[in-house]
C-alpha cells in the first residue's frame, strides 16, 4: 500500500490539474462566445450574398464564370481539411480524421485521385506520411482571419483552374453545440449556382413572388465575376469559423470532463490517504498497548 506521503504528493499533483482544466475551460468558454458571435453574424452576411446571386443567376448563363464550369469527367480531387493546431479537444480532430479517412477509401475505390490539405497541425501531422499532402496551412484556424480565407481561398482557385483538380473540397467539423460537433464535407469548386446554399422554402418562395425585374449596374456577368470569387473566400472564411468555434467548445468540454476526472480522483485518494491514516494510528496503538502490556 502507498505511504500517507506518496498519496499527499498524488492529491496535491492533482489539485495543481484542476487550477489548470478549470482555467482552460474558461479561456476556451470566452473564446467560444466570441467564435459563436463571429459564425452568427457571417451566416446572415452569407444569407444575403446567395440571394443576392441566386438572383442574378436566374438571368444570365452562369457557365460562363469559370469558377462554374463543371468538368466532363472527374479523376483528381483536392480535399481541404480543418483541424486545429492544439490537442486537448477531446475527439474534436480524431473523428474528423477518421471521417477524412473513410471517404477517401470510398472515392479511390472508385477510381478516383484524391490529394489532400490542411489548416492546422494535427491533421497534417496524421497525413503526411499516410497521403498526398500538397499544402499546410499554419497558424490560420486558432483565430479565423479575412485575409488567411482570402490567400487559401485563391490557392484553391488556382489548383482547380491551373492545377488539374476537377473538384475541390472543404472538409470541416460543423457547429452544432459545445458537445457536438459534425465532421462535413462540401464540394465549394465548381459551385453549383443552384446549390451554393440552402436558402429554404420561404426565400423561394418571396423571390416567385416579387419577379426578376430589376436594374443592376454594372451588368449581371460583371457582377457575378465580381462575387463568385468573393462567395469562394467567404465559404473558406465561415468554415474557419465554423471550426473555431467547435475546437472551442470541444476543448471547453474536455477540459470540464478533465476537472471532474481530477476531482472524482482527488477524492479517491483522499479516501484511501485516510485509511492509510487510520491504519497507521492502529498499528502505533497496538504497539504501545502491547509493549505496555509486557512492562
Amino acid at each position: 500500500m502507498p505511504s500517507i506521503k506518496e498519496y499527499n504528493r498524488k492529491i496535491g499533483s492533482l489539485k495543481n490539474t484542476v487550477k489548470i482544466t478549470k482555467t482552460m475551460k474558461m479561456v476556451s468558454a470566452a473564446k467560444l462566445r466570441r467564435a459563436q458571435d463571429a459564425q452568427r453574424q457571417a451566416a446572415d452576411f452569407a444569407r444575403e450574398v446567395n440571394e443576392l446571386i441566386h438572383l442574378i443567376a436566374s438571368n444570365i448563363d452562369v457557365t460562363l464564370h469559370p469558377l462554374l464550369q463543371p468538368r466532363e469527367s472527374v479523376k483528381k480531387v483536392l480535399v481541404l481539411g480543418y483541424t486545429s493546431d492544439k490537442g486537448l479537444c477531446g475527439g474534436f480532430n480524431n473523428n474528423l480524421i477518421r471521417f477524412l479517412g473513410r471517404w477517401k477509401a470510398d472515392q479511390e475505390a472508385n477510381g478516383l485521385e484524391v490529394d489532400l490539405a490542411f489548416a492546422g497541425k494535427r491533421g497534417n501531422s496524421y497525413y503526411t506520411k499516410r497521403a498526398n499532402v500538397v499544402k499546410n496551412y499554419e497558424d490560420v484556424t486558432a483565430v479565423p482571419d479575412a485575409r488567411n480565407a482570402t490567400k487559401i481561398a485563391a490557392d484553391l482557385e488556382h489548383a482547380f483552374l491551373e492545377g488539374g483538380y476537377d473538384e475541390v473540397y472543404l472538409l470541416n467539423n460543423k457547429f452544432e453545440s459545445a458537445l457536438v460537433q459534425t465532421p462535413t464535407m462540401q464540394k465549394i469548386l465548381p459551385m453549383e449556382p443552384a446549390d451554393l446554399d440552402t436558402l429554404g422554402d420561404q426565400f423561394e418562395e418571396e423571390r416567385n413572388g416579387m419577379g426578376l425585374d430589376f436594374i443592376i449596374e454594372p451588368p449581371p456577368a460583371e457582377l457575378l465575376n465580381e462575387l463568385v470569387p468573393r462567395l469562394v473566400t467567404f465559404k473558406v472564411l465561415y468554415a474557419l469559423l465554423e471550426n473555431s468555434a467547435g475546437e472551442h467548445g470541444a476543448r471547453m468540454t474536455s477540459m470540464d470532463n478533465a476537472t471532474t476526472n481530477a476531482m472524482d480522483m482527488i477524492d479517491s485518494y483522499t479516501l484511501l490517504r485516510n485509511r492509510a491514516r487510520q491504519a497507521a494510528i492502529t498499528t502505533e496503538l497496538t504497539e504501545i498497548i502491547s509493549g505496555a502490556e509486557a512492562l
